[in-house]
């Protein structure tokens, strides 16, 4: 009997071990972009970037699979220096060199062939909330130059500035932002 429930065990283990096979990000490829409603005139632009995570990906059951990303807040990137120090000033984030955003997944439902919407609880200026992501698969497949497995996703998300404490001038600046989100990311060895 002892054998019988050791070599269980061991199935079950294995089976679960291969079930997932984990990629990590290529922050050189990875990139969050935001933009928002200026007093009514423009669309202003701006990106994250230096995202570090990994992918645990389950082809065979992609509901199954989780996905966690942390980025610097310090990396916004929004082509003018001083709208940035505005940004990470206290009338938004108030950020130190050490304040990161982050991103663990919660539940996944597929929605087609190669869609799925990823919840998860995203932490940002010391607020974590829920937030749904509209993700698509753009590829999956050995990296021509990388000669190695690796997959592609793009996501979409509209948040609320207000949510995570960033909201000042709203509703001159509007309190929406969307989020555009395009990652790749490498099979780990």
């Amino acid at each position: 009997m002892k054998s019988f429930v050791l070599a269980a065990l061991m199935s079950a283990s294995a089976s679960m071990a291969m079930a997932a096979d984990k990629y990590v990000l290529d922050s050189s490829h990875s990139q969050v972009l935001f933009s928002y409603n200026h007093l009514g005139f423009s669309t202003t632009h701006g990106m994250f970037s230096g995202f570090e995570g990994e992918i645990m990906f389950d082809a065979e059951n992609p509901a199954a699979s989780t996905v966690n990303v942390s980025m610097p807040t310090k990396s916004m990137f929004t082509g003018w220096e001083a709208r940035e120090q505005h940004f990470m000033s206290d009338d938004f984030f108030g950020a130190t060199d050490d304040d990161m955003i982050t991103f663990s997944s919660t539940g996944i439902e597929v929605t087609g062939e190669g869609t799925a919407l990823i919840t998860g609880d995203l932490t940002m200026n010391d607020v974590t909330k829920s937030v749904v992501l509209n993700a698509t698969l753009n590829q999956m497949g050995e990296h021509p130059m990388e000669n190695k497995p690796w997959a592609g996703f793009d996501a979409t998300t509209t948040l609320l500035r207000s949510d995570f404490n960033v909201g000042n001038f709203a509703p001159f600046i509007s309190d929406e932002v969307v989020v555009n989100i395009s990652l790749e990311a490498m099979k780990a060895e």
